[in-house]
């Protein structure tokens, strides 16, 4: 299928697009199509017209995915600056974008007095990623301020889902296959913006002091098993600087990989494996997988 049998669209569609320019990784090949809809009418419309049989992924900032190196066989959507908007709804309630920034999101809040979404400041991803996998950090989630989200379904189908309609575990949410977060209301409550800053600084400082944000990771790799941290875990069976290939455990922070230059997706994937073997080797633990793993291997 060309770009010329698919849906027309009024935003952007490039055909076989590079995504490791837009994860954190910097590693995987190509999408078939990406898409960048000018507004959630054309997304929908898109959808709508698609061929069902072409998969769908929404992309966000990245932060917290491995592309496999044969690319993305289907239609990758990124949400731009149209919806990258936050508004304040009243003392308490925010409406973002599914493509905002964390940091927008919790900056707006610290604006208008708003406490309670401090965390989001140190969750590296957009509003969509976080609505999706019920992001956290800090002893906050994301099922602690969503009041609702707006989705629109693979099928273009749009739909308000209410927190109780996302099945909200601890990283996981059950949102529909294919579908795109297009906006979330979130709601903390009132609080002090200089009380609020000092908050978002403590947590700023504490990842800059303990995550390796200067290298090129993705994020908490492995979900923390119940009654244990992932990091220790890993530590303990000896994987603290392993390496595959170009990918490398973090000597800074053990569930973190990170591609030091020369990695594939290939190599950060085996060496998540090779640290969930060893670790149930060591502790009989088996570490689920946090980041997300898409597309084809080459």
């Amino acid at each position: 299928m060309t770009v010329e049998t698919l849906p027309a669209v009024r935003g952007k569609l490039t055909v076989k697009a590079p995504l490791a320019p837009l994860v954190w990784f910097k590693s995987g090949g190509p999408a078939d199509w990406l898409f960048e809809p000018k507004d959630a009418d054309d997304l929908a419309d898109f959808l709508r017209d698609l061929d069902t049989a072409i998969p769908v992924m929404a992309l966000g900032l990245g932060s917290n995915l491995i592309v496999r190196d044969g690319g993305f066989p289907g239609v990758v959507v990124r949400l731009g600056k149209a919806f990258a908007k936050v508004e304040v709804l009243d003392g308490t309630t925010l409406r973002c974008g599914g493509g905002t920034s964390g940091i927008l999101v919790s900056s707006t809040a610290r604006d208008a007095g708003i406490a309670g979404m401090e965390f989001l400041r140190s969750i590296p991803g957009t509003v969509g990623g976080f609505v999706r996998m019920n992001g956290g950090a800090y002893g906050s989630e994301v099922k602690d301020i969503l009041v609702e989200a707006d989705i629109i379904l693979r099928s273009g189908e749009r739909q308000t889902l209410a927190l109780a309609d996302l099945g909200y575990t601890y990283r996981h949410s059950e949102l529909p296959e294919g579908a795109v977060v297009v906006a979330a209301t979130f709601r903390g409550r009132p609080g002090e913006a200089q009380a609020i800053q000092a908050e978002m600084d403590r947590i700023s400082a504490s990842r800059e002091a303990s995550q390796p944000l200067r290298s090129k990771t993705g994020g908490s790799t492995f979900k923390n098993p119940d009654g244990h941290r992932a990091w220790a875990l890993v530590d303990e069976a000896g994987c603290r600087g392993l390496t595959v290939g170009g990918a490398q455990v973090s000597e800074k922070h053990t569930n973190f990989l990170i591609n030091t230059g020369t990695a594939t997706s290939a190599d950060i994937e085996a060496l998540g494996e090779e640290v969930r073997r060893r670790v149930k080797d060591k502790s009989g633990i088996e570490l689920q997988w946090e980041i997300q793993r898409v597309g084809k291997p080459e």
